[in-house]
Order: C-alpha cells, then sequence, then structure tokens
C-alpha cells in the first residue's frame, strides 16, 4: 500500500472484521564481561532475609524498577559427543549451566526492594550499584518464592530514587533440563550422507525454548513481554562446537583445550522470551540473496545433502517480500535459522535465531512430499511475520497474545502467496483456521480473544492462552519496538479511514476481542426476520452477548451487499425477504466470524442450487455451507438430516474445500459412531460417494502421479484416504500392493511423496504384524524428517491391538519416540478406533513423564472420541486426581464436550441410522 494512500471505511471495516476472525487464523489475528575464573565460581548463597516481605504482588512485577539492559554470561558444561566413558554405564555428559548476568535499570518509584523473576536456579553474590554515583549499595538479602509468581527479591539497606541508574550484578547455576523448556539438551544420531543408515555416533547440543515464561529458568529477569532491554550476551562453550544467538558474532577466541569465548552484538530492545542461543556441531548453508544474511544451520548431514536449500531459499523471498511490504527494515544484519532434532513448538520466532523442528525446516527433493514444501514454507512465512508482530512491537501481557499470533497467521498467507503463487495458500489455509477455531470457540469454557489481565497471570494460565483461539505499516512504524495492546491497532486503523461513520473502529472491535465465543446468525427468508445469539454446541447454554456484524449477502438474481446488524434483535430488514423465491446467502466468501442459520425453505433452496449447479455458489462458501450445517446440528438448533443431506452434491463435486469441509465434519460421526451399529451404512455411503472423486484421480493421474495444481493434489489425497479407509476395495488394493511391491525391493520405494501418508497407513492398517513392522524399522533408520514423520502416523494405523499397545509403550523411550513427539503419537492412537481405550489408559498411567509436552493438547486428543457416561465418569475421576496441577481448562473443556457428545449421540442415533440406510437401500 503506497505510503501516502487512506483506508477507505470498507477496506477497515474488513480488516477489523478480519483481524477480530483472527483473519480466520488471527480469532482463529521479545558491561561486557571479562573472562574471571571468579565470576564463573559460584560462592555461598546469600543470607536469606527472614518471611517479614510482603506478599507476591498479584503475581505481576512492580513497575517501581524498569530494566533496560542485560550482560549475560552463560556456560553450558555440556558435552556435544561422549569423548570417554567414567565406568561401564556412565558417561561424561554434565547437564549443568553456570554463569552471571548484571541488569541496568532505573527506578521509576521510590523502594528498597528489587523485584525479578527466577526459577529453579541457585542464586549467588548479589551486588548492587548506583550507576550515578558509582558506589556499591548494601544487600540485605535474598527471599526466593518458589511457587506462584516465581519471584527473587532482593532487599537493600538504601532506598532506590525515582529516576536514578543502577545495577545488579548476579551469580546464578542451574540444570539443564531434558524436557525441551528454558535451557535443554537434544541428543541425536550423526549418519553418513554417503552411506545410507549408517550410524557414526550419538551427538548432544544445547538449545533455548523460553516462551512463555522459561526465561527465568535460564537467569534472573524481569521475564514480563512488556520489560523489554537490550541484551549483551557471551557464552562459553566447548571446542569444537558453534555458538548462535539472536544478535551475530561479536568476538570469539579459544581459552583453552577445552573452552572456547564467543561473544554477540547487543540485540534490539526486545522481550525476555525472544532471548535464545544454540551450542551445536551444526554447519550451515547461507544465502546472500537478500540484504540480510539468512543461514540456515542443521546436522552436517542434512547440510551435505542440501536438505536445507530450499528453506534457505525461500526465507529470502519472504523477508524480502515483509521489508517491502511494511517498508520497515529487519531489525538485525543476519538471519540464523536452526532445524533442531527436538523442540516443543512447531518452531520458535526468538529474534534472529528462529528455531524448527527438523521436519518444519529440512525438504529432501524426491522423499519429501510436494505438500510438505508447502507445510514449510507456510511455517517459515509465519515465524518471519513475528519478527516485526511480536518482535518489534510486542503485545503488552499475554492476554492479547493474539496480536502477536493473529497478525503473524494472516501476513504468512499474503507470504507464501507472493514466494509461491502456485500453493494457492489462501483460501486453503483461511478455512482451515477458521473451522478449527470455530469449534474450540463453540464451548462455553472458550476464552475471548484478550483475557482480562487479572485472569491471565500465572506461568500455567499465560500458557492456556496459545490454542487455537488465538493463532499496516502505520501500526508497525509507531510502536515499533514497543509494546502494544488492542486499543492502539483500533486506533491507528480508525485514524486511516476516508470517512466516519456510524461505528467507530475501536468500539466494533470490542465485540469481537473482548467478549468469548462467536455468534450465530438466524434468517427468516420468508418475512426478513433476523436474530443473533451466541453458538454453543450445548443447547442448554445461555448467553446475554451480543455482537456489532457487518454482513455480506447475495442471492441468485442478485450482487452482494452489505448491513449491518447491530443489536440482538429479532429485527426485520427488507434486503433478507426472498420475494421470487431466490435463495439468499449470507457471509459471501467467510469474511466474517460468524456462523448463519437459515429457514427451512433457504435451506433447501441453497442446497438444491448445490446439486444442480453448485458453481453458482461461491467456493469458500460451498465449504461453509457444509460446516454451518453440520455444526448447527450439533447444536440441535437444525435437523441432523440437514447436514447429510448437505453432502449429497458432493459425488460431483471435484474441488478440495468442500470435501475437507465433509470429511472434517464427517469425522465427528465417525468418532461418536465408529463402535455402533451406524458405523456401517456410514462406511457404505461414503465409499459410494468417494468412488467417482476416486475415479477421477486414477484414470487422470494413474495414482503414480500427481496433478500439478496444488488444491488439486490435495483433493486427491483426500480422495484416496477417504475411498481407502471406508472400504473400496481398488483403493485397499493398490495400497496394500504398492506397499508391498516396495517390502519386497525393500530400498526401492516407488511410492510417489506426495501420496506416502496415506498409503503406508492405509498398507498398515489393512496389514499385519510384517506390514507393522516393516514400516518400524524404516522410521527407525530413515534419515529424511519429512519420511520418519509419515511413517511415525502409519504406524498409529494398525487395527491390531497388541501393537498400538507396543507403539505406545516406545513412547516412554526417547531413543525410540522423541519426547516432542509423544503427545501427538498418542493422540494418533486414540484417533483409530481400536487404540482410544489404550490411549487414555496409557495417558493416565504414565501422566508424568506424558504430560512434559503439550498436556492440554494431549488431553484434548485422548479424549475427542468420549461419548458414554462411563467415560465422563472417568474424565472427572482423573480432574480430581490432577487437583490444580493438570491442564485444569483443558478438562474442563473436554468434560463438556463430553456431556454434548452424549446428549447428541442420544438425540441423534436413530436418526442417523435412518438416513443413511435410506441413502444406501440401492446400494450393494
Amino acid at each position: 500500500m503506497p505510503a501516502k494512500s487512506k483506508l477507505s471505511i470498507g477496506l477497515a471495516v474488513a480488516f477489523a472484521v478480519m483481524t477480530a476472525c483472527a483473519i480466520a487464523g488471527m480469532v482463529t489475528m521479545m558491561i561486557a564481561f571479562e573472562i574471571q575464573s571468579s565470576n564463573l565460581n559460584m560462592t555461598a548463597p546469600p543470607t536469606t532475609l527472614p518471611p517479614t516481605l510482603p506478599p507476591e504482588p498479584d503475581l505481576r512485577l512492580p513497575r517501581s524498577l524498569i530494566p533496560e539492559r542485560y550482560s549475560i554470561l552463560i556456560q553450558p558444561h555440556l558435552y556435544s559427543r561422549i569423548v570417554e566413558e567414567v565406568n561401564v554405564t556412565t558417561p561424561n555428559q554434565t547437564l549443568a549451566f553456570t554463569g552471571n548476568s548484571t541488569v541496568y535499570f532505573f527506578c521509576n518509584v521510590r523502594t528498597d526492594k528489587i523485584y525479578l523473576h527466577s526459577d529453579e536456579l541457585k542464586i549467588s553474590s548479589p551486588f548492587v550499584r548506583n550507576l550515578d554515583t558509582g558506589k556499591q549499595m548494601a544487600v540485605n538479602g535474598a527471599l526466593q518464592y518458589e511457587e506462584g509468581a516465581q519471584f527473587l527479591v532482593i532487599e537493600t539497606k538504601e532506598v532506590f530514587m525515582p529516576g536514578g541508574n543502577y545495577s545488579l550484578f548476579l551469580s546464578f547455576e542451574g540444570d539443564i533440563s531434558n524436557n525441551l523448556e528454558a535451557l535443554y539438551v537434544s541428543k541425536y544420531t550423526e549418519t553418513n550422507w554417503e552411506h545410507e543408515n549408517v550410524t557414526v555416533e550419538d551427538r548432544f547440543l544445547a538449545a533455548t525454548n523460553l516462551e512463555p515464561t522459561s526465561a527465568r529458568r535460564l537467569f534472573p529477569c524481569f521475564d514480563e513481554p512488556d520489560m523489554k532491554a537490550v541484551f549483551d550476551l557471551v557464552v562459553i562453550h566447548r571446542r569444537g562446537t558453534t555458538a548462535l544467538a539472536n544478535a551475530a558474532e561479536q568476538s570469539s577466541y579459544i581459552i583453552d583445550e577445552d573452552w572456547k569465548f564467543t561473544r554477540f552484538h547487543p540485540t534490539p530492545k526486545m522481550s525476555t522470551y525472544l532471548f535464545a542461543f544454540v551450542v551445536s556441531e551444526f554447519e550451515k548453508t547461507t544465502s546472500t540473496e537478500s540484504r540480510v544474511t539468512i543461514n540456515t544451520f542443521a546436522r552436517p548431514e542434512a547440510i551435505a545433502a542440501e536438505h536445507a536449500n530450499y528453506a534457505t531459499k525461500i526465507t529470502a523471498k519472504i523477508l524480502e517480500f515483509y521489508e517491502t511490504h511494511f517498508d520497515l527494515r529487519f531489525g538485525l544484519s543476519k538471519l540464523d535459522q536452526i532445524a533442531l532434532p527436538d523442540l516443543e513448538p512447531l518452531a520458535m520466532e526468538n529474534w534472529g535465531l528462529v528455531t524448527y523442528q527438523e521436519g518444519a525446516l529440512l525438504y529432501e527433493e524426491g522423499v519429501s512430499s510436494w505438500l510438505h514444501k508447502e507445510v514449510i514454507t507456510s511455517i517459515i512465512a509465519h515465524e518471519l511475520a513475528h519478527q516485526w508482530f511480536g518482535n518489534q512491537v510486542t503485545m503488552k501481557w499475554w492476554n492479547e497474545i493474539w496480536l502477536n499470533e493473529g497478525f503473524a497467521n494472516y501476513m504468512s498467507y499474503l507470504a507464501v502467496d507472493h514466494a509461491e503463487p502456485s500453493f494457492q495458500i489462501k483460501e486453503i489455509s483461511i478455512i482451515d483456521d477458521l473451522h478449527t477455531a470455530f469449534e474450540q470457540d463453540a464451548l462455553n469454557t472458550s476464552h475471548p480473544l484478550s483475557e482480562s489481565m487479572e485472569y491471565v497471570q500465572a506461568p500455567g494460565e499465560i500458557l492456556g492462552m496459545f490454542d487455537a483461539v488465538t493463532y499496516s505499516k502505520t501500526y508497525l512504524k509507531t510502536y515499533k519496538g514497543g509494546n502494544v495492546e488492542q486499543n492502539n491497532l483500533w486506533e491507528i486503523i480508525e485514524n486511516s479511514r476516508y470517512e466516519k461513520s456510524m461505528f467507530s473502529v475501536p468500539n466494533l472491535m470490542k465485540y469481537w476481542t473482548t467478549q468469548p465465543g462467536y455468534p450465530v446468525i438466524t434468517i427468516n427468508t420468508t418475512n426478513g426476520e433476523i436474530y443473533q445469539k451466541r453458538f454453543f454446541y450445548n443447547s442448554a447454554a445461555e448467553s446475554s452477548l451480543n455482537w456489532l456484524i457487518p454482513i455480506t449477502f447475495t442471492t441468485n438474481i442478485s450482487k452482494p451487499a452489505f448491513v449491518w446488524l447491530d443489536v440482538k434483535g429479532p429485527v426485520k430488514k427488507e434486503e433478507f425477504i426472498s420475494k421470487k423465491g431466490e435463495w439468499i446467502l449470507v457471509n459471501v466468501n467467510c469474511t466474517g466470524y460468524f456462523r448463519v442459520n437459515y429457514n427451512p425453505e433457504n435451506w433447501e433452496r441453497l442446497l438444491d442450487q448445490l446439486q444442480t449447479n453448485p458453481d453458482l455458489i461461491p467456493l469458500m462458501n460451498r465449504g461453509q455451507l457444509i460446516d454451518d450445517a453440520f455444526n448447527l446440528a450439533r447444536a440441535k438448533q437444525v435437523n441432523v438430516t440437514l447436514a447429510l443431506n448437505s453432502t449429497r452434491f458432493l459425488r460431483k463435486e471435484r474441488a478440495f474445500l468442500p470435501w475437507e469441509s465433509a470429511v472434517r465434519n464427517l469425522e465427528y460421526f465417525f468418532l461418536m459412531f465408529d463402535r455402533s451399529e451406524v458405523y456401517g451404512p456410514m462406511q457404505l455411503y461414503l465409499r459410494h460417494q468417494v468412488e467417482e472423486l476416486y475415479d477421477f484421480f486414477r484414470n487422470d493421474t494413474d495414482e503414480s502421479i500427481v496433478p500439478k495444481d496444488h488444491s488439486s493434489q490435495h483433493t486427491q489425497i483426500t480422495a484416496i484416504e477417504l475411498a481407502c479407509s471406508n472400504g473400496l476395495p481398488d483403493c485397499i488394493e493398490m495400497a496394500t500392493t504398492k506397499f508391498a511391491d516396495w517390502m519386497e525391493t525393500n530400498e526401492t520405494n516407488s511410492i510417489h511423496p506426495n501420496l506416502r501418508s496415506v498409503i503406508y497407513c492405509q498398507a498398515v492398517a489393512a496389514g499385519g504384524k510384517k506390514e507393522w513392522e516393516f514400516a518400524w524399522e524404516k522410521f527407525l533408520s530413515s534419515a529424511d524428517t519429512s519420511e520418519k514423520e509419515q511413517l511415525r502416523e502409519a504406524l498409529s494405523c494398525s487395527k491390531k491391538t497388541w501393537l498400538l499397545n507396543r507403539y505406545l509403550e516406545y513412547t516412554l523411550d526417547p531413543d525410540k519416540i522423541r519426547l516432542m513427539d509423544v503427545t501427538s503419537t498418542i493422540n494418533l492412537v486414540a484417533e483409530n478406533a481400536a487404540g482410544q481405550a489404550l490411549a487414555w489408559n496409557f495417558m493416565r498411567a504414565h501422566w508424568d513423564y506424558v504430560s512434559q509436552g503439550n498436556a492440554a493438547a494431549l488431553v484434548d486428543g485422548v479424549t475427542r472420541r468420549f461419548s458414554t457416561e462411563f467415560e465422563l465418569q472417568e474424565l472427572r475421576r482423573f480432574k480430581e486426581e490432577m487437583g490444580k496441577y493438570g491442564p485444569s481448562r483443558a478438562v474442563e473443556q473436554a468434560i463438556e464436550q463430553t456431556e454434548v457428545n452424549i446428549q447428541w449421540v442420544k438425540e441423534n442415533r436413530d436418526v442417523v441410522l435412518e438416513w443413511f440406510e435410506k441413502e444406501t437401500a440401492h446400494l450393494d
């Protein structure tokens, strides 16, 4: 957009609505040290103060002292490789780090106490200096709050005066964790890329993962997002390793035969959660095509095999796009990105040092699927968007995390569309994000985009904000280097409008960001009556909330138009009366974050149109009509047969979005009915519906070739998956034959990379021990991360419970299943009807270990099929056993969803069975 241009009211409203909707992903919208031995040797801890300090101040740091700069020295004592053995069983590995830090701060409010965060650190040697006088300030002692706020409180004999400048030096030591948090260790096996599967030996690296509140476990700090500061870092690390950090290396030299010194340039002013460093033996590939030097680090064998080349190339394109689009340069001279063997999130946007799981960054031509390239590009685009939205401009507090995540989601669609236009990413991803957010946001336990600060303070509550609901130039330039609240954004948009209207942007957006959930609009086209209410799956739930809603609509005899709904209703609007028997379609192209229900007559006209000439209805709305119908049925606002009727036209549909919507929603039917007599006729119906689509791709591409069009590639995979999983004989024969051919040749895999995931799963599902163990051996030996991921998923597809149980047991061994993959592996088993009960029992029996990752996602995944009173009681007992230490919000949502499932099955089972039996009566 030109620098002098203005947003029109229409664009401002559209942008604002899209933002509130998570952009269908937005709602669905971070002293230099001298080396002296005394600095590295921990002294005795200070005398602890008697417990006379005041209570923790509401889990938030007081604003009496404001940090400006940190000088940090950290020495991880980790060996990158085992060089000798102390005895037969104990290697010489050391999981510890030591260091010291000086934080420079100024005083806002008179006080004699320094409050900062520290967790699981041994603190010593406090030294406070008045920088204005150069004098030391005597320390009375320190008190550590172990629970709750995780505060370290330093009390001084003198008082800090407003306007004064001070510093605090502390020595610290801690443990390098093995649970992928704070500073953690990652073990991997180096292989010889020239001789596939030839193992060299084990290697170890140290990496950080600090979002949202783990910086305090690395060094004492003001660990809140609006307490930004500059970071000077020195890392003392083993010789033979490379240290990376947010900023570029400033100097480096060898200390002695064991240690190396690396100093980094100062960072921009940033939040503590963005601080990062990695110590490893990794190598890199570099791109100088961009103004910024781009380095991609990975295992040496991956670099040698050029698996990082695509990521390096596409990163340069995306970075250039953002700099041009935002008219604001990337804030550092270099951008490092590193593919880590272990990382709990898929990726993390640390400023200048972006960390990724290996599968999110590495691409092997001819082995990785073309669609995996799409995933990699999307993830890189998302993380690079954070270099502006999140890093340069940061939310003030975690209750508005969507200001980071929403913008990053939306901008990533634009960046991918620019870098790889053939991916057609915007429609596919936006709808996917929208449907994901819709599902979770329909629960009574859903939270608004912006929670009140008082509800999001403790570390566990902060982590709870990272879920599906959470995920212009003037804005970035105005608040560059600062922290923002949502009103800062709305004021920018409001001030950019050509003309004012009856609704200001801040007033409009408060409905969408400070209230939980979203509305459903109900329209009666016989009399034009329209009203809104909050959408719940639980039909007994009530809410007095209402929204200010911009509504787009069209008909089969008129052009799209626009109206406001600013009351709860019902109200009558002439525009919504069908005077000539025409259908009326609301929320054109799904630009609004709401569902739509109609009177039966209008539903019938829309569904008739889908069967006669579906192209008259926009593609995105064809998918959304299915999604609305099914979810309205779950909420008992329409008959379940109406939802099922919306799938009839699919037999002739070739586009991806309608099929994706149907498969996503029918998954709920499978979860509810795959253990009942409904399952048989339901499978038969879907087998019949998908047969023409499967034959289309079989005849057109011979199943060994994939379409060039990316949307069609998605559709081809959907067709094979749906056909095989519902027992289409031709599909099962194709999958098992291709897999058997691979087993016979062992090394030569002729299955197209795009189709491997679905074929592997269906072959393992149709097979037994031989197929499963072949897949397991290939999983263990494969050096390609994409291939390993496809095999890991396929192993959960077996119908043999003893094999699934073995697989679950493997998740307890990090040499078999990495800790970062434990949650998703258990959830994959739970998705399998044969493995659901196994996964539930296994999760409870091994909770302490398996919950180290994303505990909320684990609970959600394992309980998705729950639909009986017995399962509900077990879930409630689980909640009692967990108490305050478990993922309370996730468990509460699981209980609520189970209650909804029980009621829904009770009311719909017979009707659904009758519908499927009627639809399949003429079929074999």
